[in-house]
């Protein structure tokens, strides 16, 4: 035991079993004898209660981690079977199953897919009213369905749709959503690490949920990888009850009417040409674009040539944009902010070019050209017509 000299104590030090104690100073170690205990019963010695290390409660709940496998037009959106290929990794460390809940009108071979991607257990929600999404009628299943399995985890990609369903889901199930996630992991303790970027992209903030269930986050498109696809996998789809009608219905769709103008599709994108502040100005972009369409690629920019009003908020990559995966990357006139290569560094080639030998991009860059971008892009573009 450690015990001290009590302010009681005639003497101003003692011997107990070879070790001396004097008054003032702290707790020592002394042997468990007669004279120790003799003492103590006195009161001329102060015991320290060693409190016993408070282990930190984790609430776990169930032994799933699930992802919403958003469709479209009865086709899996690109993003699920990436969150498949990082949730994989995260049921293995958390030694769980990886699920997913498939809302359809038919399934029509798609429950099979993505068991192909990752998936141990598919939940098949099949009803003529889930054929498009609508808020209310996909928040009711997919709550009865979390409430009813309890996973520890639940993930959506951080889409249209997901992002309108999981903080309506949060809501209804009281628990935390962490939106737009670059980066998931588990903790020692066996937490949801969610890394997301903050301040305007400033710094990377890491976020727990430790005291409500299930933990769930939006990931955004194109940061985690797919796994290839296995089609000698085996899984089960289990059907879940929908219990929806009419009634549950808020809104009614009339049309679907498909967008005429070009859609930018950055996250799907095979080869992506970005332009940068080095084009100079916003009538220079047409390099950038007359590059693309010879490459058959995307357009895509950094912020300051968003923030200037050289191309819309829809191109831009990097933490407060998109961030992409592309076979391709051609960064042309991007000096390479931390905030920009974090938006496309996973990029299969990157081609930097730009005047500024030291640019933070050719420390990423598979291949650099230091030279003027108004002399290089048209030999390009020429070279390509040929």
């Amino acid at each position: 035991m450690k015990v001290k000299i009590s302010p009681i104590c005639p003497e101003s030090s003692l011997n107990l079993g070879g070790v001396i104690l004097i008054r003032g100073e702290d707790f020592k170690e002394v042997p468990d004898i007669p004279e120790v205990r003799n003492a103590v019963d006195k009161g001329y010695l102060e015991v320290l209660k060693e409190e016993k290390k408070k282990t930190k409660s984790v609430k776990k709940e169930g032994s799933e981690v699930l992802v919403f496998a958003e469709q479209r037009n009865n086709k899996i959106a690109r993003v699920v079977f990436e969150l498949l290929g990082k949730a994989r990794e995260l049921a293995d460390k958390l030694n769980v199953k990886l699920a997913t809940i498939l809302l359809t009108e038919k399934d029509n071979g798609l429950s099979n897919q993505l068991i192909q991607y990752g998936a141990d257990r598919v939940y098949l929600a099949e009803n003529s009213l889930l054929k498009n999404y609508q808020t209310e009628l996909y928040t009711k299943v997919i709550v009865e369905h979390i409430k009813k399995t309890k996973p520890q985890i639940v993930i959506y990609g951080a889409t249209n749709i997901g992002r309108d369903l999981a903080p309506r889901i949060a809501q209804r199930i009281t628990t935390g959503l962490t939106a737009d996630c670059t980066g998931l992991d588990i903790t020692e303790e066996g937490l949801l690490l969610q890394t997301r970027p903050a301040f305007g992209g400033n710094i990377m903030a890491q976020i727990v949920c430790p005291k409500h269930r299930p933990q769930m986050a939006t990931i955004r498109p194109g940061v985690m990888k797919a796994k290839e696809k296995d089609k000698k996998r085996n899984g089960e789809t289990i059907r879940v009850e929908v219990k929806i009608s009419e009634k549950d219905k808020k809104t009614e769709i009339i049309k679907i009417i498909r967008e005429t103008k070009k859609k930018v599709n950055l996250e799907e994108a095979k080869i992506i040409v970005s332009g940068g502040r080095g084009l100079g100005k916003k009538e220079n972009f047409k390099l950038i674009e007359e590059l693309a369409s010879l490459l058959n690629a995307e357009v895509g920019a950094s912020r300051a040539a968003v923030d200037a009003g050289w191309i819309s908020k829809e191109h831009q990559v990097g933490q407060t944009g998109k961030t992409v995966r592309p076979k391709l990357y051609l960064a042309i006139g991007i000096s390479g902010s931390i905030q920009h290569k974090a938006g496309m560094q996973n990029s299969d080639l990157i081609i930097a070019i730009n005047k500024d030998p030291e640019a933070p991009i050719f420390q990423i860059a598979d291949y650099g050209i230091v030279d003027d971008l108004f002399k290089i892009v048209p030999e390009m573009i020429k070279q390509l017509k040929q």
